[in-house]
């Protein structure tokens, strides 16, 4: 399985010249690329090849006058460039035909110099480690990187992206093998909400830390400076890296909450199930500004992955699943109730529930019976089948970070390897 692992890199000023010259140069074979397909398409529906098109964008560009510059940079970026463009028209195809699961992908756009993120990458002729940590990249020298934590592998590719908020990451994708955890015995559903983040079938609770409602003053005083600069003036540049600043330092935040709660979870758990959400649909309500803060799509995400690679399994019950009508006691569906009813009686047998805490331990019935029980089974007489989990696809995202191992000697790329 392939990981991603992401590291903050500290171009010299020099080196930051050479990146944002390698950056518009790669988006220049980008959209040279775009063009002339899009051009062949509308002429005579015909698709050019990726070998054709290299030549033409790349190799006979460099000769002529309007495009000598693309000389100046590392080739290895300019036909990754390609390979994008690439992936991006097989993912919209796989889109159309339904190959590709997920939200339907549109066609690729052109790229604009004014984008607020930037990147570039590098295939394995186009860096190296070096044996005193540096990450030496193709016509742009040894550049520093500060190392949180040490590859597993060698690593195949390297992409370096440029923020919003100004900063340099050096992202490589390494390939894996699954690390699977002693078995457990202990399976947990989880309710999420928004006044709890999560509650749990055991009875454990998740606060919710509102890392986005905590910063709220900070970036309203940062977007209303920016608001009163002069557009295209360097002052609003400032203001814009300001804003973007305060609003990634949100969004590390919680991804590195995020992380250590999945992590703890699929570490204590052999199997997490948890109710197939509509967040889209609750992202377009009055609770629109929570639901994005809460990052309930991102904790699924990151439960799937890891449960990918240390052996657990992750189970999705569908949304039309009654976990807050039905008593997790006897049985009995008491019906729907308003959000803001928090505890219920049953009208069946009485017992008194929390809200979160009985639809937790309806979500773990459920899923339970979905996993264990005959193919078809039942959940409970007169309750809808749940559907299985989605497959997970392991993808090249971040990850929690490292096993807990000491690191052994240096690899081959210079890096500790676990």
């Amino acid at each position: 399985m392939h990981l991603r692992y992401s590291f903050r890199i500290y171009p010299t000023v020099g080196q930051r010249a050479s990146l944002a010259r390698t950056f518009g140069c790669a988006r220049v074979v980008y959209n040279d690329a775009l063009a002339l397909r899009k051009a062949a398409w509308k002429t005579d529906r015909s698709r050019i090849p990726t070998g054709a098109l290299a030549k033409a964008v790349v190799t006979d560009a460099k000769r002529t006058e309007a495009r000598s510059w693309l000389g100046s940079v590392s080739v290895d970026a300019l036909q990754s460039s390609l390979r994008d463009l690439d992936t991006a028209y097989r993912n919209y195809f796989d889109s159309k035909s339904g190959k590709r699961a997920g939200r339907p992908v549109g066609l690729p756009v052109f790229k604009s110099k004014r984008d607020a993120r930037q990147s570039l990458r590098f295939s394995r002729n186009g860096f190296r480690i070096r044996g005193n940590g540096k990450l030496n990249l193709a016509k742009i020298g040894d550049v520093r990187v500060k190392w949180s934590r040490s590859l597993p592998a060698d690593p195949s590719s390297v992409t370096v992206v440029l923020d919003a908020a100004g900063r340099y990451h050096a992202s490589f994708v390494v390939d894996v093998e699954p690390e699977h955890l002693p078995e457990v015995d202990a399976e947990v559903g989880i309710d999420l909400g928004l006044t709890t983040y999560a509650v749990m079938s055991d009875g454990s609770v998740i606060d919710n830390p509102r890392f986005l409602r905590k910063a709220e003053k900070r970036l309203k005083a940062a977007q209303r400076e920016l608001s009163r600069k002069a557009k295209g003036s360097k002052n609003r540049a400032k203001a814009r890296r300001k804003v973007a600043k305060a609003h990634a330092k949100v969004a590390d935040t919680r991804m590195d909450w995020l992380h250590k709660q999945t992590t703890r979870i699929i570490r204590e758990t052999q199997a997490v199930y948890l109710e197939d959400l509509n967040v889209r649909g609750l992202a377009r309500g009055r609770l629109a500004k929570s639901v994005h803060d809460a990052g309930w799509a991102t904790f699924r995400r990151l439960l799937e992955e890891k449960a990918a690679r240390y052996g657990r399994h992750v189970g999705i019950v569908p949304r039309a699943f009654p976990s807050s009508q039905l008593c997790s006691a006897c049985e009995h569906r008491d019906g729907p109730k308003p959000l803001r009813v928090r505890e219920w009686a049953c009208g069946a047998c009485g017992v008194l529930h929390d809200r979160d805490l009985n639809a937790a331990r309806n979500i773990l019935a459920a899923g339970q019976a979905d996993r264990l029980n005959a193919c078809g089974g039942p959940v409970r007489p007169g309750v809808a089948i749940p559907r299985r989990a989605r497959p997970v696809e392991t993808g090249t995202h971040r990850n929690a970070g490292g096993t807990g191992r000491k690191p052994r000697a240096a690899g081959a790329a210079g890096i500790p390897v676990l």
